[in-house]
């Protein structure tokens, strides 16, 4: 377990889950854990810290997994990190998301806290949101986004079609079986009341699938659309992408990483 010595004041936790294999990193994922990835010459956890640290969190929990140890020397070299407060507790390898959770919950220290997975580039602002998650009194606060639409869509308007379109970016779906029925993309971060740890969880065996529904049935919820960038690095395909110069999100994420190093 590493932790700095060196705290501060805490009042806002985050939990980065970065225990995942990476399998569909193929070769790469073999090697290293997907947050230490290198996006643009820096790991995906750096950017995922300082832009959490730019948004007031202070308190950074980090259940390790799969090549935790590799995570964990990288966090105690690095002196960009040294005056935070970092810990990083090992969970174990095959161990699930609840578990991985379950383990940590004690030492989270602010009654709201940030949860998220390591394996995605970020930058919006979650300081109003959790403001709002706070204010509004929200047990559990789902931050959606968009996500790469990888099929042909045929575009229809006023009963007649008017485009077709490939790797559209997409916010929300209709389900067939239910008209009334609209469905948003999660990014796979959410604001959580620490009540709900007390729940016993640990023994799912699907976190989002057996948590998330319970929570929705019994306490009070909310969902806020991330105004700004996230990009979730799954395979090959999605590094690519963010390091091809002539694209788009490569452009952006130079941005970010400017805008961190300052």
């Amino acid at each position: 377990m590493f932790k700095n010595k060196k705290l501060k004041k805490i009042n806002r936790t985050a939990v980065i889950l970065c225990g995942g294999r990476g399998t569909r990193l193929g070769s790469l994922g073999r090697k290293i854990p997907k947050s230490l990835v290198k996006i643009q010459k820096q790991p995906i956890i750096w950017y995922i810290i300082k832009i959490l640290e730019k948004n007031s969190f202070n308190h950074f929990i980090i259940p390790l997994g799969y090549k935790g140890h590799m995570i964990e020397r990288y966090l105690s070299k690095s002196s960009e990190f040294k005056n935070l407060n970092i810990e990083t507790i090992n969970t174990g390898i095959n161990t699930t998301i609840a578990s991985r959770i379950s383990s940590i919950k004690k030492n989270i220290k602010s009654r709201d806290f940030l949860l998220l997975n390591g394996d995605a580039i970020l930058d919006f602002d979650l300081k109003k949101i959790f403001k709002n998650h706070i204010t509004k009194k929200i047990d559990l606060t789902f931050i959606a986004c968009e996500a790469k639409f990888n099929y042909g869509i045929v575009g229809k308007k006023n009963n007649k079609i008017v485009s077709f379109e490939r790797d559209i970016y997409f916010n929300s779906i209709n389900q067939t079986k239910n008209s009334g029925f609209v469905g948003f993309v999660y990014s796979g971060i959410s604001i959580m009341n620490t009540k709900l740890l007390k729940l016993n969880f640990k023994k799912f065996s699907n976190f989002e699938k057996s948590f998330y529904p319970k929570i929705i049935k019994n306490f009070k919820t909310d969902l806020k659309f991330l105004n700004g960038f996230w990009s979730s690095i799954d395979n090959i395909k999605d590094i690519d992408i963010l390091h091809n110069k002539l694209g788009t999100k490569y452009k952006l994420v130079k941005k970010i990483k400017e805008k961190l190093k300052k």
